[in-house]
């Protein structure tokens, strides 16, 4: 198995939008989309739209988790979904289509059994892959102590582990040690015990989470702006294009996704993060909760350009 991409709070994001929104009010929403969601899955999407394989593996319970396998094989992605009791949870994005702003409601996962957890562990001894990206956020309830589990089964199986995540689960994943994180600016001055950081300080402070073996690539995201790439010998940016920005649904997904692509085909460092950049871009173009057309990608990479 080259890649393979794990969801542990996994979604149905049902999509729609509306004429104005007002309180106490009945609004009229149009008929509801479907799409399944969840950092991994939606990473495990963006690289089918790449055309480079990868299997996904997510919990998955009730009704909702049926559906969201069904979304996710019409997608001819190859699942490998642990079933539970508890019930998937589902996240709902309504786009006032006056004044284009979107609003995203997120519904809180229920949690993982501990002989769920125990189970999930087992289930990967006879999976080896070469890359392993860990994305999203945790069910309630369950500890960061469980996906540090996750990622030392891969590490002893030599797997390069590429971690999206934030908040404490961040923390300890750093504390153990992956091939790549990609923090916001908040988050690595957290990883770091800083205030708040700049522009300027950015560097120092990824390369000290590098010096400290706690990730070999850092990529730190800007938004709109781009993003830094930082390894223990090189500095890069790429600063994002500009396009009319109509959702970042997936945004965060697209761009692992892109740099995941080309890591797997051994490109640049600079090659990687122009696709990721790419990639997050242009899923900024799409409504609602769709993920990035190919096609757009290959118009931005043009544009993408390396600052530093």
């Amino acid at each position: 198995m080259e890649i393979l991409t794990i969801t542990l709070n996994p979604s149905v994001d049902k999509n729609a939008s509306v004429e104005g929104i007002e309180p106490e009010k009945k609004l009229r929403c149009t008929a509801p989309k479907y799409e399944p969601g969840g950092g991994g899955i939606n990473v495990s999407r963006a690289l089918k739209r790449l055309g480079t394989e990868a299997e996904t593996f997510f919990v998955s319970g009730g009704r909702t988790g049926d559906l969201l396998e069904n979304l996710i094989e019409k997608e001819d992605i190859k699942i490998h979904p642990f079933k539970v009791s508890n019930e998937t949870r589902e996240n709902f994005i309504v786009q006032d289509s006056i004044t284009e702003k979107q609003f995203r409601f997120g519904f809180p996962g229920e949690t993982i059994t501990a002989e769920d957890q125990n189970n999930i562990l087992k289930s990967f001894d006879n999976i080896f892959p070469k890359w392993v990206v860990i994305s999203g956020s945790l069910p309630q309830d369950v500890s960061s102590d469980f996906l540090i589990g996750i990622i030392r089964i891969f590490k002893n199986k030599n797997s390069k582990i590429i971690v999206d995540t934030s908040g404490e689960a961040l923390m300890k994943t750093a504390e153990e040690g992956v091939f790549l994180i990609k923090p916001n600016i908040g988050e690595l001055a957290t990883l770091t015990d800083k205030k708040e950081l700049d522009e300027n300080s950015i560097e120092n402070s990824a390369r000290e989470i590098i010096k400290n073996r706690k990730a070999d690539i850092v990529v730190v995201s800007m938004g709109g702006k781009g993003a830094f790439l930082f390894s223990e010998t090189e500095k890069i940016f790429v600063g994002a294009p500009k396009v009319e920005v109509k959702s970042t649904v997936g945004a965060g997904d697209s761009m692992v996704a892109g740099m995941v692509s080309a890591l797997s085909k051994n490109k640049s460092l600079r090659e990687i993060l122009k696709l990721g950049i790419a990639c997050g871009s242009a899923t900024t173009m799409v409504n609602g909760t769709g993920l990035f057309n190919k096609s757009d990608v290959d118009k931005l990479l043009g544009k993408v350009k390396r600052e530093m």
